[in-house]
């Protein structure tokens, strides 16, 4: 952890002269974009394994139609079809999964007062008004919403409402005609398939409670991933067609 808290502090110094009083802010900003850059690779493969599943949609509808009644059947052929065509259902996960790290480390090191047996001076920083180390909370309580820490977080919150609803947009878009199975004979999971395309174009709402309980520099990590995800998904997705099977939301 100390040399994860040295490398930003590094990077903090570097752009000093720049962003002055918010050059940590900044360096979080660029720590996030070069994991999302280390992680792009596994977003294309996700996003080859998407367009995969959505062309394998209307032969998993004929597996449906012919083993309709033997759900078993069913699922051991939509398997052997995705191993066929070299599909993982679980690629998708991964560039999410791989971000998980940074979050938790830059997590931790804005929420302990002391790293290496000396105090935490990351603590001291600070984005304009608002402590890299407070949280929403600490902010309503030195100033209230319209408070100089409060502004920060209104703008934060704002940029990722604005994300989230055009990852919302987006996901109704994708998933409107997805090809679930109706009427007394469904597919095995089909139920909470249902459900969960319900609930899926909502996800992204989430990360607004993120950003109100984490500390504002894992904040700030989460805001730039989202943001960049939406960016990134727009462009590896824009040849998929609306209404594909399985589509996915983005994710921090």
């Amino acid at each position: 952890m100390s040399f994860f808290a040295d490398l930003v502090a590094d990077l903090a110094d570097l752009f000093a002269p720049l962003f002055h009083g918010s050059a940590m802010a900044a360096a979080i900003v660029a720590v996030t974009a070069c994991v999302r850059l280390l992680v792009h690779p596994l977003s294309r493969a996700a996003a080859r394994g998407q367009k995969a599943r959505a062309r394998l949609a209307p032969q998993i509808a004929e597996l449906r139609k012919k083993h309709a009644k033997n759900p078993e059947k069913l699922q051991k052929a939509v398997l052997d079809l995705h191993r066929a065509e070299k599909v993982s259902p679980l690629a998708g996960c991964l560039p999410g999964l791989f971000q998980l790290p940074a979050f938790f480390l830059l997590y931790h090191l804005f929420s302990s007062s002391r790293i290496g047996g000396e105090a935490n001076e990351l603590l001291d920083h600070e984005l304009l008004a608002a402590p890299l180390g407070g949280r929403w909370a600490d902010a309503l309580g030195d100033g209230g919403v319209l408070g100089p820490a409060g502004l920060v977080y209104l703008v934060l919150f704002a940029l990722v409402a604005a994300v989230a609803t055009f990852n919302y947009r987006r996901t109704k878009r994708q998933l409107a005609g997805t090809g679930l199975p109706a009427g007394g004979e469904q597919a095995p999971g089909a139920e909470a398939m249902a459900a969960m395309t319900k609930f899926m174009p909502f996800l992204s709402f989430m990360t607004l409670a993120t950003v109100a309980f984490v500390p504002l520099a894992a904040a700030l990590y989460v805001v730039t991933s989202t943001t960049w995800s939406a960016v990134e998904r727009a462009v590896l997705y824009r040849d998929m067609p609306h209404g594909a099977a399985g589509a996915a939301v983005g994710a921090a």
